[in-house]
């Protein structure tokens, strides 16, 4: 009972300190980050107006701006409210920090969305960062021109063409062995191709917002689609202090 009400007292809080400095941080990083390219833009004598400024912030939010709202959809289930501050903090979050939580948690043979889930992802997206700054380090920043130059120009080409689609490639697959929703996976399998083969190529104009509307699709259709005799049973609630 001891063990259990100190395990509580520490998740609550561990989410208390979450909820304050998570925000805090994020908001110091988007202010230097925004400093940082004010000053470039007006600070460096480049000649950017503000005109110019405000119309490339707005092809730029259209183009991205949706994914604003459907990247913490779709991450927040697997990674977590801490992790999720994490991820964005550091970013690279669907080829880098992402592929680190759900391995992690496969291994561990934990489905996310649990608590357990979102402390292993926050553990996996640490050990990931670490990794990248250390090879980084290593072989960008110091190896990195005289490994290039060992490489021919075909095996570069070669790279830059196929090793995203492998990364999010294996991502998938990992996802899709995790989550263990035939169902779900089918559905995701289905609506990405319509939307891609179908959709796209009917109104190409569409193709910025692709991501967009499979994403919101498949989570309306999954949605509904969800086996309706499924209950989950309800943790017992904690013995009160002092029984």
């Amino acid at each position: 009972m001891t063990t259990q009400n100190s395990t509580l007292t520490g998740l609550a809080q561990f989410d208390r300190t979450t909820s304050i400095w998570g925000p805090i941080t994020l908001g110091l990083g988007f202010l230097i980050s925004l400093g940082a390219a004010l000053f470039a833009a007006f600070g460096t004598g480049l000649g950017i107006t503000g005109h110019e400024l405000w119309a490339a912030f707005g092809i730029v939010f259209a183009t991205f701006g949706i994914i604003a709202v459907v990247e913490p959809i779709s991450y927040y289930p697997i990674l977590g409210r801490s992790a999720m501050y994490q991820a964005f903090m550091i970013g690279n979050i669907a080829n880098k920090l992402l592929p680190a939580a759900i391995i992690a948690q496969t291994d561990l043979n934990e489905k996310p969305g649990t608590r357990r889930a979102e402390l292993i992802a926050g553990a996996a997206i640490i050990g990931a960062a670490t990794v990248h700054i250390v090879t980084l380090i290593i072989f960008v920043g110091i190896l990195g021109t005289w490994l290039l130059g060992l490489l021919p120009a075909s095996v570069i080409t070669v790279a830059r063409l196929y090793i995203l689609a492998a990364v999010f490639g294996a991502v998938t697959i990992q996802t899709v062995v995790a989550m263990k929703n035939l169902r779900t996976t089918l559905i995701a399998a289905i609506v990405s191709a319509v939307v891609v083969f179908g959709v796209v190529k009917a109104a190409p104009s569409l193709t910025n917002v692709a991501t967009a509307i499979s994403v919101v699709s498949v989570i309306i259709i999954a949605w509904f689609a969800r086996k309706r005799t499924e209950t989950t049973q309800a943790p017992a609630a904690p013995p009160a202090v002092g029984h």
